[in-house]
């Protein structure tokens, strides 16, 4: 018979090197970083202190954050720029930062991704006609978070060809 005991709150040097190594190992959001000290029953002015810590020694970066968000989420997920701003925003990233770190896309990359997204869908996607295959593909593009001019533009080129 085993007991659920909760856990023993660290000290605040214990909960520093762990936070130290948690945003050491991939790149964190102070969201993220205040849940975990929550978790650990950290509130106020400890939580605070310890975030400023992490700041002031550069284990915590917003820029760097959000720079690391957009390109993982382009390069890896395939997203659109609405998409991951409205992660981004959940997630409390500034506006400067956000816009900062979309300026770090490539375009050509961020291109390609679309069309081959659509070309991908558009082959595997069943309809009853070819209207209904560019409805199922253009909802699939919004769901990624590409912008309504692209998903446009892309379709139009797509369906020309088809």
């Amino acid at each position: 018979m085993t007991t659920n005991t909760p856990k023993e709150q660290p000290s605040f040097l214990e909960a520093k090197a762990k936070l130290e190594w948690y945003c050491a190992y991939q790149e964190r959001c102070m969201q993220e970083v205040e849940k975990k000290l929550a978790d650990w029953g950290f509130y106020g002015e400890q939580t605070d202190n310890l975030i400023a810590d992490l700041i002031v020694n550069n284990f915590l970066n917003e820029e760097r954050y959000a720079s690391a968000y957009v390109s993982g989420k382009v390069r890896i997920k395939k997203w659109g720029r609405i998409k991951i701003k409205l992660n981004l925003k959940q997630k409390k990233i500034s506006e400067y930062s956000t816009k900062k770190a979309f300026k770090e896309i490539d375009e050509d990359e961020y291109l390609e991704n679309i069309n081959t997204l659509a070309t991908k869908k558009f082959e595997i996607v069943k309809g009853k006609n070819k209207w209904d295959k560019k409805a199922k593909v253009q909802r699939f593009l919004i769901s990624k978070g590409y912008e309504n001019e692209l998903i446009y533009e892309v379709l139009n080129e797509l369906f020309h060809e088809s």
